[in-house]
């Protein structure tokens, strides 16, 4: 490593213990009893999800309310750490180092419901479960991450059976993106990107640079025509990183397609079918050798047509302090809102600061005066040893943690992205005690260099 690269790896592994002081340990707080005691039926705090926001924020109403009076309503056996999927499809981390048990990640103490939500009455402040299960709650926090929709292509999730196509945002594909990528001899390699919002929308660039760089090391690169088709009319939502980005597809000769919404998969030919967005009916056809599928996505079935939901079907909060627009004893974090930033596990992490001090001042009876700014972060891996790690706030301002120039591809970003950030996960946003970066202009104006 050179003197420079010593350097921004010491300042970042500083910075680390800089990023919040939530990652101290927090003593317990008992800002609110329970009007009565626990019981299955009713739950101080409810919360539906067990992803990344609805078990950090089990976590905190623990040390708020007490164990015995949070629960978390949550089907699944197993948790799973998605960041780490783009680089499981690219063969540099293994499906099994992104998964842990359910039983383990859940905050001790609190009560497991392993259920699904089928409806939700705010108007009465229950919801209701599998088998006709009704469960009422003082406060309900909803973090049931979104949906995707691979059937909304036609031919998939059948295609999926074929090879030489895989997607990152399964568990039952991603692994077939890094035996796609493997396979690959000649021809297309094409990456997508749907017309819908979507869950870290640099994803669908990540593989498609991993793709590049494993295709280089194994000299198959000169034989593939790397195309990236996209619905969108940018690379990337913010100026300084699509620029950045624009640099890096010139430099790899990789075609850029914008207003590309792939509507087809004709797995058993090899074949996409792409619609023009600017010109409705207009339809092209690619062959490929390899195809990376970003499916479209939306809010949870329950959520649809839900009071708690605007029309679209996301659940309707108030941007700055994560309470619903209509229900104030309801409270929303992570995909499954609308707020208007992009949807990653880091702006998850902000969130979970925000409502929690969100939460302690109305369960006083005070008016939330903490403000989410959408700080959200993507770090863009161009390369096994490579990340430009983009940070923006609502306005699709840069709002970077680090005193470097963000934009550019860092080895250090790699490892902070690799392997730094599992640990963070896991051991500090899980457990409730991260509440996402300080950005760098925040710590200035703390008088931290």
């Amino acid at each position: 490593m050179s003197a420079v690269g010593a350097v921004s790896c010491s300042r970042l592994l500083s910075c680390v213990w800089l990023l919040k002081p939530g990652m101290q340990k927090m003593s317990s707080f008992n800002l609110h009893t329970a009007a009565r005691c626990a019981a299955k039926d009713y739950y101080e705090v409810l919360v539906l999800g067990g992803g990344a926001g609805g078990i950090a924020m089990g976590a905190r109403m623990k040390r708020k309310v007490g164990a015995g009076n949070v629960a978390v309503v949550e089907p699944r056996e197993t948790h799973y750490y998605q960041p780490l999927w783009t680089l499981v499809g690219g063969g540099a981390k293994q499906l099994a180092a992104s998964a842990r048990p359910m039983a383990n990640v859940m905050p001790k103490g609190v009560e497991w419901i392993k259920s699904r939500v089928t409806a939700l009455d705010p108007d009465k402040n229950c919801v209701w479960l599998e088998n006709d299960t009704k469960v009422s709650y003082k406060y309900l926090i909803i973090a049931l991450g979104l949906s995707l929709h691979y059937e909304k292509i036609k031919g998939l999730p059948e295609g999926f059976n074929y090879p030489k196509i895989g997607s990152n945002y399964s568990v039952q594909t991603v692994e077939k993106t890094w035996r796609a990528l493997q396979d690959f001899k000649e021809g297309n390699a094409i990456f997508t990107f749907p017309n819908t919002p979507v869950k870290c929308a640099g994803a669908p660039q990540k593989i498609m640079y991993l793709s590049d760089a494993y295709l280089r090391k194994t000299g198959k690169r000169s034989k593939a025509n790397i195309m990236f088709n996209t619905s969108l009319g940018v690379i990337f939502g913010v100026k300084k990183y699509a620029n950045a980005l624009l640099e890096v597809v010139k430099d790899r000769n990789i075609a850029v397609n914008y207003k590309c919404n792939l509507i087809e998969v004709r797995a058993d030919k090899q074949e996409a079918v792409f619609e023009n967005l600017d010109k409705p009916g207009e339809t092209e056809v690619h062959q490929y050798e390899m195809l990376h599928v970003t499916p479209p996505m939306g809010p949870p079935a329950v959520l649809i047509n839900s009071p708690v939901s605007d029309e679209s079907g996301w659940l309707d909060v108030d941007k700055e302090t994560l309470q619903n627009k209509k229900y104030p004893n309801v409270f929303g974090i992570g995909d499954c809102t609308n707020l208007p930033t992009s949807k990653t596990a880091a702006a998850v992490a902000a969130q979970s600061g925000v409502l929690d001090k969100t939460l302690s001042l109305v369960m006083k009876n005070e008016m939330p005066v903490k403000k989410y700014d959408g700080y959200t972060s993507c770090p863009l891996v161009t390369d096994y040893n490579k990340v430009i790690l983009a940070e923006f706030d609502y306005n699709a301002q840069p709002l970077e943690t680090f005193p470097i120039d963000q934009s550019k591809e860092r080895v250090t970003m790699y490892h902070m992205k690799a392997d730094m950030m599992p640990l963070l996960y896991w051991n500090a946003l899980l457990k409730g005690y991260w509440g996402g970066p300080a950005p760098v202009r925040k710590l200035m104006h703390l008088g931290l260099k």
